[in-house]
């Protein structure tokens, strides 16, 4: 039967009154072939996220409404093993030692998480610059260097690539000092390299597990990456929940800390924005940035100054940047026609293409793919 997670808004309440409905759930559970597995609750936020396994949704629904009329707000399937990786369970916690003077096991254990996105920077080219037996020693140290960094500092890799780790933290403090302690550790690495320099751009956002979209932690997990994508190298581009969260707990501006440039929420919307409408039209032909103007409601001038401050870049040079690190992607992933990887990352001369691509890496296209043959 399929797993699913419901998000509850119920300012107000306490742990013990989220219990005592818990419990209400479970004693009508199968009349509706359900079956609670357990749940989290935020008391300051008043939300609470009750995993269930169900037939559907509907069923789901309707035990809650039989149950203590608490109608969910949102409903999700999820994947029991992505529910422990980003939260740390999928049953209760150990009961506490009061749980009988209550009768029923009350706690508080918010959902709340922040998110780290960590890209090593042009990391396809380090097998071209140094050979693949060097770059998998390299591959190794950096992992173990990245991995050492999270797991001291509270949290847990949910994802990996050779390029590209996710990392969760139930403490934005931690994940703050985190991705500061990772910058500091890689540069640290970087002359023993001889001669390669590796630099991590990393995002960090905040959330919870259910919001408007169908996707567990999607919008969350979306937003970092997009920060880590504007990273620059050695860069730590924050959100803004993740900033005024760090003030909170620590009485200190994240403006303090080395490496890190935290969005306001005009620039978090115009990033949005502008990720948007790049993924709409990366890849067709007849580009031009009237295309970016139509579709994110700005003007030429706005658009400029806008993505300019937030990037370093003009228009055409970031959707340039797009498209040949998506054609990068392609060829480490299946190497395959120079000419039909050129159009089918929107550039329509593959001159052109290899042109920029070796502007951009310093190599030709025909040479990278040799390198990872």
């Amino acid at each position: 039967m399929p797993i699913f997670m419901d998000r509850h808004d119920i300012k107000g309440v306490t742990a013990e009154d989220v219990a005592k409905v818990h419990q209400k759930d479970l004693e009508i559970q199968h009349l509706y072939n359900c079956r609670g597995l357990t749940y989290w609750f935020d008391e300051e936020r008043g939300t609470a996220f009750c995993l269930v396994e169900a037939p559907d949704r509907q069923s789901l629904k309707a035990m809650h409404d039989d149950a203590h009329g608490m109608v969910p707000h949102q409903i999700i399937e999820v994947d029991d093993s992505l529910v422990e990786a980003f939260l740390g369970r999928i049953e209760d916690p150990e009961p506490a030692e009061d749980i009988a003077d209550l009768g029923i096991h009350a706690f508080e254990d918010p959902a709340f998480r922040s998110i780290m996105i960590i890209e090593l920077k042009d990391a396809a080219l380090i097998p071209t610059e140094t050979g693949l037996t060097k770059a998998r020693e390299i591959f190794r140290e950096l992992n173990n260097t990245i991995r050492d960094s999270i797991e001291r500092h509270g949290g847990r890799v949910v994802n990996h690539t050779y390029h590209k780790f996710t990392a969760v933290f139930a403490s934005i403090s931690n994940s703050v000092e985190c991705s500061v302690n990772i910058q500091e550790r890689v540069m640290s690495l970087n002359h023993p390299f001889s001669g390669v320099t590796v630099h991590p751009g990393i995002g960090i956002n905040a959330g919870e597990p259910v919001t408007e979209s169908d996707q567990f932690f999607g919008e969350t997990v979306l937003f970092a990456e997009r920060l880590s994508y504007i990273a620059g190298q050695g860069q730590i581009r924050v959100s803004s929940d993740v900033s005024e969260h760090y003030k909170k707990e620590n009485l200190k501006d994240l403006s303090e800390k080395r490496f890190l440039d935290t969005l306001n929420s005009q620039e978090e919307n115009f990033l949005g924005r502008l990720m948007d409408a790049t993924e709409e039209i990366w890849n067709k032909d007849g580009f031009n940035v009237q295309n970016y103007c139509s579709l994110m409601g700005e003007s030429k001038s706005q658009l400029y100054r806008n993505l300019k401050r937030l990037t370093g870049r003009s228009a055409t040079e970031f959707m340039k940047e797009f498209r040949l690190k998506q054609a990068l992607n392609t060829m480490k992933e299946k190497p395959d026609n120079i000419s039909q990887i050129a159009y089918e990352t929107g550039f329509n001369n593959p001159s052109y293409f290899s042109k920029c691509f070796k502007e951009r890496y310093g190599l030709l296209p025909s040479e990278f793919i040799e390198s990872v043959d």
